[in-house]
């Protein structure tokens, strides 16, 4: 039998992202989002290393929606940067040229990655890791910049009964970020449901049995700080609007 050697980091990676998920990181962002003004030449992301032995190189890129690394409209600078034992890096998202060609009237999403590469261990048959955290960059044009903290847009969504399940609408230029359904304040999410990320003006299936939900289902929005807030929803009929006053209560 061949004795087992370093794998190569990025194969390791997705067997991690398979099956591993109690690993811990030890390169991780300070942030779980990111929002790229329009206004914004760049903004910064710090960078920890938690392991208090290891120096580690991190190595950042951009990805596009579809998930393809791309060098424009944003950059990350440096690519590769190596981060001593407790020590915090840095990096800088830029924006370039191409950001001018993107829409004006709503968000465009794309994801920040920082992946994490150990030094070589001098064991030998050793099994080095390397993980990598994805989180979401949105940018936001100017037009939209001004943000309603009484009134988050995450308020505008609908919810429209379709057979046995909800199809919900965002009317607004912004993402809206799903992380549970259910018929109650910290409920349950109802079978079927996964989280959802849903475009700026489309609509999406919500995912879910509609009669688990009831006559008041209960989602749970993420806002640009990573908070988990509840929308608390009225129906009649099929259609059903998000309750201001008792989201905001709650």
């Amino acid at each position: 039998m061949m004795p087992l050697k370093r794998y190569n980091l990025a194969a390791v990676l997705l067997l991690l992202l398979g099956g591993y998920g109690s690993a811990q990181a030890a390169i991780a962002p300070d942030r779980t989002r990111l929002v790229f003004r329009g206004e914004d030449k760049s903004i910064s992301v710090d960078l920890k290393n938690a392991n208090s032995k290891l120096p580690y190189l991190a190595q950042s890129w951009v990805e596009d929606e579809k998930g393809v690394k791309i060098t424009s409209p944003l950059i990350v600078v440096p690519p590769v940067q190596r981060i001593e034992p407790s020590a915090i890096g840095q990096v800088k998202i830029q924006g370039m040229p191409a950001l001018a060609s993107l829409p004006k009237d709503r968000e465009t999403l794309f994801y920040y990655n920082v992946r994490e590469i150990p030094p070589q261990s001098d064991k030998p048959n050793t099994l080095q890791i390397a993980l990598q955290t994805r989180i979401k960059v949105f940018y936001r044009p100017q037009a939209l910049s001004k943000i309603d903290m009484q009134h988050p847009w995450q308020y505008k969504i609908t919810l429209q009964r379709q057979g046995n399940g909800y199809q919900v609408s965002n009317p607004t230029g912004y993402y809206v970020v799903l992380s549970n359904a259910s018929n109650r304040m910290d409920g349950t999410p109802a079978r079927g449901f996964s989280p959802l990320v849903i475009a700026p003006k489309s609509n999406v299936t919500l995912g879910g049995d509609a009669s688990e939900l009831g006559h008041s289902p209960v989602l749970t929005y993420v806002n640009d700080y990573g908070a988990r807030l509840p929308l608390i929803f009225n129906c009649t009929d099929n259609s059903c609007a998000v309750d201001e006053a008792k989201s905001r209560k709650s």
